[in-house]
């Protein structure tokens, strides 16, 4: 059973989540400092959204639809481990977590066409574990992450904007966080429960506000903008021979993360905070080849009225993954087909668009080895 603690670890991250609450893609994920040994890891993933609507208001009693708004994303990213003595490991992980991709055609809503939303963000942390015996261990170490983007806001759902288009360039920002956390072991049944602090990090934005049809208002301002505390509670468990019973709880206060340009005067993000379920089976075949299947669903605060900017709320997933291993080379390939909650845009809190029956797919593949 212990052979098997590390390939559900693999299997369950591959494919990573598609569109999750507010802007986080990955979940932060931390699982790399338990690997066994000397280990290093790549990953890729990609997803193609599906996600179109209806405009509803008086302003357009006709309605219009929108089109597809959802664009296609990548992600990329990347760990190493070491054991630093019997007791003391180290590791260093890469990820993506938080963005947001999102283009209204000019063609479709007449109430929010031409409105778009762009934003990328890396991230690297460094981890120390501390193992007291073969059952309690503690983590922790420091997060260091960059995000930029850009937005725009056009269509009649803004006509209250001076010229009725404002664009904001939120140029690059980096800053540090911190992440601790506790883990209890059981190797001779495969258990394992780990509880992972993040801490939110506080981005100094500078920006470039421009609105088109009122230069007079173009300028160069800055705003202070926080990514969410989250709490990731991982645990895993044998339940039959070859057998893995796997899942977690995480936690994300996006309710912090607030977007406001100095002189458009209002919160572009606005988002609830949201707790994200998974639990899932894995099982060994052979030697060689293993697989997990997993279930997954996002609960997010609030009611259904959600900014234009990312357009659903909540979600329900599958997750399917197989793992290849042949001596220190580890090859896991996932997919995930992720049905996107329904939402209302609602600029200012005003509903003018319903998003329903939203899909999303994706899939991962990570190559690890130890050495």
């Amino acid at each position: 059973m212990k052979r098997y603690l590390a390939t559900t670890a693999a299997l369950a991250l591959v494919s990573g989540p598609a569109m999750a609450s507010g802007l986080d893609r990955t979940g932060q994920p931390i699982g790399i400092i338990f690997e066994e040994g000397s280990y290093a890891e790549f990953s890729f993933a990609t997803t193609s959204v599906d996600l179109a609507g209806n405009d509803r208001t008086t302003l357009n009693p006709l309605g219009s639809a929108t089109g597809d708004v959802g664009e296609r994303f990548n992600m990329f990213g990347a760990g190493y481990k070491r054991d630093l003595n019997e007791q003391l490991s180290f590791a260093l992980i890469f990820d993506q977590p938080w963005g947001v991709d999102v283009n209204y055609p000019t063609t479709g809503s007449l109430l929010l066409g031409g409105t778009t939303a762009q934003a990328d963000s890396n991230s690297i942390t460094a981890l120390l574990r501390y193992k007291f015996n073969e059952r309690f261990s503690v983590h922790g170490g420091i997060r260091y992450q960059e995000i930029d983007g850009q937005i725009n806001l056009a269509g009649l759902a803004y006509s209250a904007i001076p010229g009725g288009t404002y664009n904001v360039n939120v140029n690059k920002d980096g800053a540090f966080g911190w992440v601790a956390g506790v883990a209890y072991e059981i190797p001779e049944i495969a258990l394992r429960a780990a509880l992972t602090y993040s801490s939110e990090i506080e981005h100094d934005f500078d920006l470039n506000e421009t609105f088109a049809g009122a230069p007079v208002l173009n300028a160069n301002t800055s705003t202070t903008t926080k990514t969410p505390q989250s709490v990731n509670l991982d645990f895993q468990t044998g339940i039959a021979a070859d057998t893995l019973l796997f899942g977690g709880i995480r936690w994300a206060e996006h309710s912090v993360t607030d977007l406001v340009p100095a002189r458009l005067g209002r919160d572009l993000i606005d988002l609830d905070d949201s707790f994200t379920y998974t639990l899932g089976i894995g099982r060994s075949f052979n030697e060689n080849w293993s697989g997990s299947l997993a279930f997954i669903y996002a609960d997010v605060d609030g009611d259904d009225l959600v900014s234009p900017l990312a357009p659903t709320h909540g979600y329900e997933a599958i997750r399917l993954g197989v793992r290849y291993k042949q001596d220190n080379m580890t090859i896991s390939a996932g997919i995930r087909y992720t049905q996107l909650g329904d939402a209302v845009a609602s600029p200012g809190g005003n509903p003018v668009t319903n998003f329903q029956d939203n899909d999303a797919v994706s899939f991962g593949l990570k190559v690890g080895y130890n050495f």
